[in-house]
């Protein structure tokens, strides 16, 4: 699969802060890319390097094989997390201004309007102001305003923030249908759930520099700890407890489950799974048995601590 984004080498200095510190990324046609890091880590700086506000001190963007260049701009979409509607503007109105600055025709502009506004179900919107929507209402009008022209990347900067679980899903939804069609995605959130649900590769940026890139599920291969959730009924606890710790590392688990078992997290290291179900099931019944696979939120927290 080939890259839509490259960014090479890219340095940004504000005064004596480095706020990039010759970041490098691949972003690959068609994926959903998330974009993550905690506050001040830099990746506000490069996206607004991406959409051009500001330039590079050094490094370039490279966008479907050519040098970022102005033009490129009409093949990016935006949803920042600060949205920026005007509040006494008609929806419709603004709507179609906003199109019209992304290259559309008029004519253009409405036939996508009238696509999103049907399938968002907000064709009752078009002449109410953006300072009489909620900011829910508001967040939708700012995902069409991003999407309408069908740019080759799209960049959105939390997008489920003041959407309630509904809408969150409908957006979400929405997403994934623009990936099918062949839009790239780059995703910045501090949501992980979201991040797990969505995302097919992942960046992890932290005080200026890149410390994580590569598939989802490659970077959860490179934090697996060979470690196992078991959830067991026996008579002999004591019996149980001496077969296991004989050959593994053994500790408490905390999962949610509705019986009344003992429940335990047990570190296989070199030995394989049925090694360890083969001493469970002579000592009772298993009830729960699943490889603890590190979440995104987990290889955030350990990389940044």
């Amino acid at each position: 699969m080939s890259n839509l984004l490259e960014v090479n080498k890219v340095v940004k200095q504000y005064g004596d802060y480095t706020a990039l510190n010759e970041v490098s990324l691949s972003v690959p046609k068609g994926s959903i890319y998330g974009l993550l890091g905690p506050n001040g880590a830099g990746k506000t700086s490069l996206i607004r390097i991406i959409n051009q506000i500001t330039l590079p001190d050094s490094g370039e963007i490279i966008l479907d094989g050519e040098k970022l260049q102005p033009k490129h701009i009409q093949h990016i979409g935006y949803l920042p997390e600060e949205r920026g509607l005007y509040q006494s503007m008609k929806v419709g109105e603004q709507c179609l201004y906003l199109a019209q600055m992304k290259g559309l025709s008029k004519a253009e502009a409405k036939k996508q309007l009238d696509y999103w506004f049907d399938r968002l179900e907000i064709q009752g919107w078009w002449n109410k102001k953006i300072q009489e929507l909620s900011k829910g209402m508001a967040q939708k009008i700012q995902f069409v305003v991003c999407v309408l022209h069908q740019p080759k990347l799209l960049i959105l900067d939390e997008p489920f923030s003041g959407f309630d679980p509904v809408n969150a899903n409908i957006i979400k939804d929405e997403i994934l249908a623009l990936k099918q069609k062949g839009t790239t995605i780059l995703f910045s959130t501090h949501r992980m759930e979201s991040v797990e649900e969505l995302c097919d590769e992942i960046a992890l940026i932290h005080e200026s520099n890149k410390l994580i890139e590569g598939k989802l599920n490659d970077v959860k291969r490179q934090f697996r700890t060979n470690s196992y959730e078991v959830g067991i009924l026996s008579s002999d606890v004591e019996g149980l407890m001496f077969a296991i710790t004989q050959k593994f590392t053994v500790g408490p688990a905390h999962f949610k489950s509705l019986n009344n078992e003992l429940k335990l997290e047990i570190h296989i290291g070199d030995a394989t799974p049925n090694e360890l179900l083969n001493i469970l099931v002579q000592k009772g019944q298993v009830t729960h048995f699943v490889e603890k696979i590190p979440s995104v939120n987990d290889i955030f927290i350990q990389t940044v601590s």
